[in-house]
């Protein structure tokens, strides 16, 4: 127990080799796509490749904390337009399943984007709307909402749109939250020091809760502080600095969820990995 970190790895020529690049890593946790994120169709997953998958996690010593998959970029849960929305939700009841084949007990995903079609309470309604259908068409799976930087017409920039998807989720077994540093720090959440680190998640806490924090995206960011654009970057390389990583490292309210690395540079992952876990502490809580 404790922190789980790893990164988000590729899952070409098979899902097992994801399970296999996040221990070339020497990472404790992995994401990767639950399907091609840029195709709407895929082929259903064979026999042979839930095995390997599932082989290659017993073989690693990957279990269903340690893997926070992510949806494809394509589907959007507020769509205005009744088709697209109907096409979203199936592809995502769809990825859901996807998931519970393989053993995997999370899946995280974007909110959705109104387009400006729309004022923020209906896109709401709409995204909520979209994950009760899903939670009823699907077992096990936990759904797990990711901030947004607020870049465009995308929800879930703000706590308190994450708080209100959660309150009209019927099934609050099944939901939980991944926080992005960098899209938090673009939406106006300051990280770049302990006061402000606390005084961002003490706001979490008090809006949206703890027990409902299921993942984490590590990232540094390349744009300015309150930017609401989505430019990530290595960490100690951007805008945010070093602080915060060393400050949730050290906080237990962060144990036991996969935290992953989506910084730009794939070639200092493991460098980064390792330098994440010289700053762990025991039994510590800054918060």
């Amino acid at each position: 127990m404790g922190k789980f970190i790893g990164a988000h790895v590729s899952a070409t020529d098979g899902l097992y080799k994801a399970v296999i690049r996040a221990n070339a890593l020497q990472a404790t946790a992995l994401s990767f796509f639950i399907k091609n994120n840029l195709q709407w169709n895929t082929a259903p997953l064979t026999i042979k490749a839930i095995d390997c998958f599932r082989a290659a996690c017993a073989e690693y010593h990957y279990n269903k904390d340690q893997i926070l998959p992510h949806n494809s970029y394509l589907i959007n849960l507020s769509h205005p337009v009744k088709y697209q929305l109907e096409k979203s939700r199936a592809a995502f009841i769809e990825e859901i399943r996807r998931c519970d084949q393989l053993g995997i007990n999370l899946l995280n995903f974007h909110p959705g984007s109104h387009l400006q079609q729309m004022n923020e309470e209906t896109s709401l309604n709409i995204i909520a709307d979209s994950i009760n259908i899903a939670l009823d068409k699907t077992v096990n799976v936990t759904l797990v909402v990711e901030n947004t930087a607020g870049q465009g017409s995308n929800m879930g920039f703000r706590f308190e749109q994450l708080a209100e998807i959660i309150r009209q989720v019927n099934d609050k077994n099944r939901i939980g939250i991944c926080i992005d540093t960098c899209h938090a720090f673009a939406a106006g959440y300051d990280l770049r020091t302990e006061t402000t680190c606390n005084v961002t998640f003490n706001q979490f806490d008090d809006i949206i809760g703890f027990k409902y924090l299921r993942g984490m995206h590590l990232n540094d960011a390349k744009v300015d502080y309150g930017s609401k654009i989505d430019r990530h970057q290595s960490l100690g390389k951007g805008n945010i600095g070093k602080t915060v990583f060393m400050w949730i490292m050290a906080n237990k309210n962060f144990d036991n969820i996969p935290m992953i690395l989506e910084t730009i540079n794939p070639n200092i992952w493991s460098k980064e990995i390792a330098w994440l876990k010289t700053n762990l502490v025991s039994d510590t809580n800054t918060n």
